[in-house]
């Protein structure tokens, strides 16, 4: 699938590390360190532009060895760039560990995955079809 880009960072263009990769890093796009203390967010300038296709939409997902080792993550995850926007690409950061992190230009801070999907026409009813689960939820199946 081709993507139109524009990458306005001093970094390389986004790519997958691994052939079976899912998502492709992307890298902070700043003049200068930036400090996350315990439980702040920050918003990280990418560099990067994209315009998608229609039907199509880019998840901005934590890396996990960020959030393993360092308690950092994305706070909207996953945070969706629709199709028909054409802003500069920022991802929302949190530090959810007490020790503050740095985040330095050119670190990868995420990643993009990009995805199909529908919409759907709603058809108003007054009742749905039963199934064996009905309306049971959050933890309905027990702990073991």
């Amino acid at each position: 699938m081709e993507v139109k880009i524009i990458n306005k960072s001093k970094h390389a263009m986004p790519q997958y590390a691994t052939p079976l990769s899912a998502g492709m890093d992307l890298r902070a796009n700043i003049d200068e360190p930036i400090k996350i203390g315990s439980l702040e967010r920050v918003m990280v300038p990418t560099g990067i532009f994209i315009a998608l296709p229609e039907g199509y939409e880019a998840q901005i997902r934590p890396r996990s060895g960020l959030a393993a080792k360092h308690g950092l993550t994305v706070l909207n995850t996953p945070g969706t760039i629709d199709a028909d926007y054409r802003g500069e690409i920022k991802v929302i950061l949190v530090n959810l560990s007490p020790e503050p992190f740095i985040i330095e230009d050119g670190e990868r801070v995420c990643q993009m995955v990009i995805a199909k999907h529908e919409h759907v026409e709603w058809k108003e009813v007054e009742t749905l079809d039963e199934t064996e689960r009905g309306a049971g939820g959050f933890g309905h199946t027990g702990v073991k």
